[in-house]
């Protein structure tokens, strides 16, 4: 029971569902409900918990690159698994050129528990004429569109000017 503990006293504080059991991602909008005619249901009792039995979750939930050097290419690598019982696909909405940012992966259907690799890639730029004191943030969500959700990918860097 969530209203007591294990040795069965009241808790003092609430608790803390995880995401997942909430039955959404902290990044994610969901996309309007469509009925799949092709997909049948899966009633088994271990799933029957589960509110989406198709998704992906991403591994790290965000890319933190630290400080860069202006001029450079620096990349780094986000996995996308497959936590649905079904295949699904997925595509990367490239983020805009004045960001240095660009996604490569290989596109296609991705097996249920299996995983692919995003190549985050940024060139360090500055884009601002003003004077930000040697420093200038990078902050851009990358929209990942998938058959049950748009997930977001936020990614932050300073670029040292």
């Amino acid at each position: 029971s969530l209203l007591v503990n294990a040795a069965g006293q009241p808790r003092k504080e609430k608790v803390k569902l995880p995401s997942s059991l909430q039955g959404r991602q902290p990044n994610s909008i969901p996309n309007k409900k469509i009925e799949d005619p092709v997909a049948g249901k899966v009633n088994t009792s271990s799933l029957a918990t589960r509110q989406h039995l198709s998704g992906f979750h991403l591994i790290p939930p965000r890319v933190t690159l630290g400080v860069l050097k202006e001029g450079c290419t620096y990349a780094a690598t986000v996995i996308l698994k497959n936590v649905g019982v079904n295949f699904s696909r997925f595509r990367v909405k490239q983020p805009p050129l004045h960001t240095g940012l660009r996604v490569m992966y290989t596109p296609g259907p991705v097996a249920a528990g299996l995983q692919v690799e995003l190549e985050v890639e940024i060139f360090a730029m500055v884009i601002g004429g003003e004077d930000t004191g040697g420093l200038e943030e990078i902050s851009h969500d990358i929209e990942i569109l998938t058959e049950t959700e748009t997930l977001l990918l936020p990614v932050r860097a300073n670029i040292l000017c």
